[in-house]
């Protein structure tokens, strides 16, 4: 089966073989030399001064970015599962929320936040999605940031960029906090989450702390130590390590553009046989179709041609797929997907196969610079 759902993403057998080899103890000088490595290799990846270690999968992250940063009123901003998720997060710790709410196919506006900050000076942490996965959205996160910084230069803007860190450059001159997971780009079972950090967050949590498991401050202290403050997800961080030497070793900006260029080739086959892609700003994470009969699609996809793809959410239930974009993926694994569902666009009396979308994409992937 071709697993190219956007999370978990397959997982490849170089990084398997790496997790297989016999379990070591978290508190060994061999295991504080990988952690110090992984570290090391993942602060090239976010840019920012700082990246923490977390056991947890991405939504502990989210809650250690609330409990952490948020200590009077938050701004959240709503466009799917996620966005919610923040929202339903912040108001659980009992604190005040502004919701900036949009349809799932639309980003936020820089002015409505803008605006929003104006009227809300007490606001002290906007939660925001880079790639909002529900339905492949990409948010204009930076330029959302710096026109949040210009207002209240004391506000910590926190970036979900789990669906985004290690598929694109992201530009973190006014990101204050960069969340990711293991499951996404980096290619490993479900699990680990991450924490980037920048100078401006970093003063904030040791000069106050929250909580417990999820207290930044006492995480940092440990990491800087090349140690954790709980027992760490030892096979996941091997295989994290692993996988960023490959990563590494293919080049940030190669595997940047090799990726960006796979998902603009997927997007244009999709649409030259009919498909109507759903974001108005298409995220490079996942391509977003919708489609009245997108489960009808997903399953023969999976039973007949061993392909298994993500469907919608909620009131989308039964009208998207999404195809991952994601990690390491051979142009002919993308090119296999694009001709099964152009076959099954045939069998259901939709358009006939001529063999159009994997023509396109290999035009656009193989022959053209984007």
């Amino acid at each position: 089966m071709l697993l190219l759902t956007p999370g978990p993403t397959a997982v490849p057998e170089k990084i398997r073989v790496a997790m297989s080899e016999p379990t070591i103890h978290h508190r060994t000088p061999e295991f504080s030399e990988i952690l110090r490595q992984t570290r090391e290799k993942l602060k090239k990846i976010f840019g920012l001064d700082e990246v923490l270690l977390l056991s947890s999968s991405g939504t502990g992250a989210m809650e250690a970015c609330v409990t952490n940063f948020c200590h009077k009123k938050a701004l959240s901003i709503n466009a799917g599962k996620f966005g919610e998720r923040f929202g339903k997060i912040v108001q659980a710790f009992g604190s005040e929320l502004v919701e900036l709410k949009y349809e799932w196919n639309t980003p936020a506006k820089v002015t409505d936040v803008e605006n929003t900050l104006q009227q809300n000076s007490d606001i002290d942490a906007l939660f925001i999605q880079i790639c909002e996965s529900a339905g492949g959205l990409r948010h204009p996160v930076e330029e959302i940031a710096k026109k949040a910084k210009e207002i209240n230069p004391n506000i910590v803007v926190v970036a979900d960029g789990i669906t985004a860190v290690g598929v694109e450059k992201i530009d973190v001159s006014y990101i204050d906090v960069l969340i990711s997971g293991s499951q996404k780009a980096f290619m490993l079972p479900p699990g680990l989450s991450m924490v980037g950090l920048s100078r401006f967050a970093i003063e904030k949590i040791e000069s106050k702390s929250f909580g417990y498991y999820f207290n930044l401050a006492t995480e940092l202290k440990k990491q800087r130590q090349n140690t954790t403050a709980w027992t760490a997800t030892t096979t996941l961080i091997i295989g994290l390590n692993a996988m960023l030497d490959e990563i590494l070793d293919i080049g940030l900006d190669n595997f940047y553009e090799i990726t960006k260029k796979r998902g603009k080739a997927t997007l244009e086959a999709l649409k030259s046989i009919g498909f109507e892609i759903y974001p108005k700003t298409p995220a490079i994470a996942m391509n977003t179709v919708y489609n009245k009969k997108a489960d009808e699609i997903r399953k023969v996809l999976k039973d007949k041609y061993k392909v298994n793809i993500a469907g919608g959410q909620d009131h989308l239930k039964g009208n998207l797929f999404r195809i991952n974009n994601m990690g390491i993926i051979k142009p002919y694994e993308t090119i296999w997907v694009l001709n099964a569902l152009e076959l099954i666009l045939d069998e259901m009396g939709e358009r006939e196969f001529d063999g159009m979308a994997g023509k396109i994409f290999s035009e656009v992937y193989f022959k053209n610079d984007i």
